[in-house]
């Protein structure tokens, strides 16, 4: 047993071992091969940081955030969560996951319902401070194993969910409208169903503009064609480049929508300090701080743990794995830290780690280059930001959105029985038609209380027939 695995058996020893910068992580990384291993390190943080900057400005806007917040959020969240966390490979930075979750809090309390965008993001920073404390007395107290024992099918299940609602959240980007709510309609807020969302827009069709459609499906169709060709192209980011040429240039006076059109100027002073705050204080605000913390705190864990896993199996890490109580204990300062310098709630990022594993990172070091690299790359490409076209944001969401259903894991949860296959389809219906609390928790309360039935059954069954043969 190493020194690692007898510090982790109490939590003196985990304390130690969180607060250990050189760690087994680095463990790949010695005089031999450090200027190889630097040199692959810095190329899968420039491939990733190129590939992010739009990703992260999308998923920002998705949540009713500033797309600069998008780029802080995911550049900081990549140093904090490589310095605290448990895995070698894992990128942090916005993820899908979590932007029904920070978009329901910005539309409560935000500009959405007579609030200010301070407001929200004041509230954000309270209940992610509250998360990450969470997250660090649970990676204290030895709790990660655990968190990794949720059923497989309820987490593809919210995936499938979750794709599903930022698909229909971004219509408005993609169908070149403005104001969402005046083409659907003055009674329809974020929680209206996504069924009655569709029947409103398909009558409401002369108010699209065509060309933004055209924009959208452009962007999401080369992203997906690159993505095919090697993932080490940054393929959003060369999307949006073409879309945004061609919008600047042939389709200039079409009527696009940009981005300066919405937020205006995209600055390059990335940090704003913004500290915890509160609106009056009532039952309901208590209620939705508790449902949000939770929230963040679930998507926080399950999120990152399978990330690490999915990249110890796509690195072939055949020597230390990662720690997932290390790993809650990175996610809970990045839950900390992020939201209070105007960024927002981030985890590992299934497919920016694939990306820079197959780009050739070793070491948390990649993580590092890819945080100061996004910063400076964003830094000289401010001034250019702001010439995108809202329905580019669309289609690369919803080209996100697409990347979240994997084929492949329905059908291994389909050979796993029926119980385990309807679980994933509830928890998929679930999610998006309720919200991300009820659909998941009565999805857990259903699964765990009927193995429990069935569990007593079949030791009722054992019981009897050995009286039977007993007697």
């Amino acid at each position: 047993m190493n020194k690692e695995a007898i510090l982790g058996r109490t939590i003196k020893g985990r304390l130690q071992l969180f607060f250990t910068f050189f760690d087994s992580r680095w463990e790949d990384l010695n005089k031999q091969n450090w200027k190889t291993c630097v040199y692959s390190d810095f190329s899968a943080g420039l491939i990733v940081a190129l590939t992010a900057i739009p990703l992260a400005m999308g998923f920002a806007i998705a949540m009713g955030m500033r797309p600069e917040q998008g780029i802080i959020a995911g550049a900081l969240a990549c140093a904090v969560g490589r310095t605290f966390g448990g895995s070698k490979y894992q990128v942090y930075g916005p993820t899908a996951a979590l932007i029904p979750i920070v978009a329901a809090l910005y539309y409560k309390y935000g500009v959405a319902s007579g609030g200010s965008a301070a407001q929200a993001q004041g509230l954000l920073v309270f209940v992610s401070i509250i998360a990450g404390i969470i997250l660090l007395v649970l990676g204290l107290l030895g709790i990660g194993k655990y968190v990794k024992r949720i059923p497989n099918s309820i987490v593809i299940g919210f995936t499938f969910g979750i794709a599903v609602a930022i698909a229909f959240s971004n219509l408005g980007d993609i169908l070149g409208v403005k104001n969402l709510k005046e083409f659907l309609g003055p009674d329809v807020d974020q929680n209206s169903g996504y069924i009655h969302k569709l029947y409103l827009s398909l009558s409401n069709l002369h108010m699209i503009n065509w060309w933004s459609v055209f924009i959208g499906l452009l962007t999401f169709a080369i992203t997906k064609l690159l993505i095919r060709i090697s993932v080490l192209i940054p393929a959003p980011l060369i999307a949006i480049s073409i879309a945004t040429l061609l919008s600047a240039t042939v389709l200039s006076g079409k009527g696009i929508i940009l981005v300066k059109d919405i937020y205006g100027s995209i600055p390059n002073n990335f940090f704003v300090f913004t500290g915890p705050s509160l609106p009056t204080m009532s039952i309901g605000l208590i209620g939705n701080i508790i449902y949000f913390v939770i929230a963040i705190v679930f998507v926080s864990g399950i999120e990152s743990l399978l990330c690490s896993t999915m990249a110890d199996k796509m690195a072939n890490n055949k020597r230390t794995k990662f720690n997932p109580d290390k790993e809650l204990w990175g996610q809970g300062w990045v839950q900390i830290i992020i939201p209070i310098v105007n960024g927002f709630p981030c985890t590992g990022a299934l497919a920016r780690t694939a990306t820079s594993i197959k780009a050739g990172a070793k070491t948390p070091l990649a993580g590092y280059f890819k945080a100061i690299l996004k910063l400076a790359l964003a830094y000289y490409l401010a001034q250019y930001l702001e010439l995108i076209p809202m329905a580019c944001i669309g289609g690369i969401l919803v080209w996100v959105a697409s990347n979240m259903v994997n084929l492949a894991e329905i059908i291994e949860v389909e050979k796993k029985g029926r119980f385990e296959f309807i679980m994933m389809i509830y928890t998929a219906v679930m999610v998006p038609a309720t919200d991300f609390f009820t659909g998941v928790l009565s999805a857990l309360i259903i699964y765990f209380t009927t193995k429990y039935i069935y569990r007593k059954q079949k030791m009722s069954k054992i019981l009897r027939s050995r009286k039977w043969a007993k007697g």
